[in-house]
């Protein structure tokens, strides 16, 4: 069911928005060769807890995998696209792209419990994400990270009350498509905010004046997928780690974004 948000929620969401905008800020400048994504995560659970958080991806199934996501952050390397888990054994190397991908409950139960006022807060979720190098990387790889940011930028800004949801997807779907990049189809950005994904899926392809129509309130995850080659993506045998079906590179980025009058706004900036 798609939701408009509460003047209240949408105050919740503007303030847990610019605090996990800024944990995402500092999980990416640990980003270096020789460290592990398990350390990531770990900084990642540290800092929402700092922030009065909680983490929205842990312990999160919603789609039947055979376990529920064990961790606070995705730490997607290389041809992985989204999703993978981090582990002690994956450390970053001079080259890799890396892309990270984390959400958030705020207020968390901790922060509520010290503030009256917050007490009759309903948490909320935003989601944000960025791709970043490890080191000095290849000139293709930068290209595409560049594209696939500048992708999300135009999306963004398609959106107001009235656009239609094909719009944003065709924007997204042309520039990246004209740098010679494909787009991912198999998943999507989506509205968040009550849940960690909710209705409506906001692909990263389609045409203009088609789709949804977009109302004031609305609060939706706006998540560009890009790859190098092939759009096509495969899933590993854990069942959450999504990668290309030829093994190039892909980059993600992700802003959640309240839908206004005349414009977005981007609730995801430190």
């Amino acid at each position: 069911m798609i939701t408009i948000k509460k003047p209240e929620e949408i105050e919740t969401l503007r303030e847990g928005g610019r605090r996990l905008a800024s944990v995402l800020v500092e999980i990416a400048a640990a980003v270096k060769p020789g460290v592990s994504t398990s350390f990531l995560n770990r900084l990642a659970e540290q800092l929402i807890a700092e922030a009065g958080g909680e983490p929205s991806f842990k312990g999160y199934n919603p789609y039947g995998a055979k376990a529920a996501y064990p961790a606070a952050l995705c730490v997607s390397i290389n041809d992985e696209v989204v999703h993978a888990i981090p582990k002690h054994d994956r450390i970053l190397a001079e080259g890799d792209i890396v892309g990270l991908d984390v959400g958030m409950w705020w207020p968390g139960e901790k922060l509520k419990i010290k503030n009256e006022k917050l007490k009759m807060t309903r948490a909320m979720a935003t989601d944000t994400a960025v791709t970043v190098c490890v080191g000095k990387i290849s000139s293709q790889a930068e290209k595409l990270i560049r594209v696939t940011r500048e992708s999300l930028t135009l999306g963004i800004k398609e959106i107001c009350a009235g656009a239609r949801i094909g719009d944003v997807g065709a924007a997204i779907q042309a520039h990246l498509e004209k740098n010679g990049f494909g787009v991912v189809r198999d998943l999507s950005g989506h509205g968040v905010g009550h849940a960690v994904h909710e209705d409506p899926f906001v692909p990263n392809f389609g045409r203009r004046g088609e789709g949804l129509q977009l109302k004031e309130g609305m609060v939706l995850a706006i998540e560009p997928m890009a790859t190098e080659g092939t759009w096509e993506v495969t899933l590993d045998e854990d069942e959450w780690a999504y990668r290309t079906a030829d093994g190039k590179l892909a980059a993600h980025f992700e802003h959640t974004v309240i839908v206004g009058k005349n414009s977005a706004e981007v609730v995801t900036t430190a």
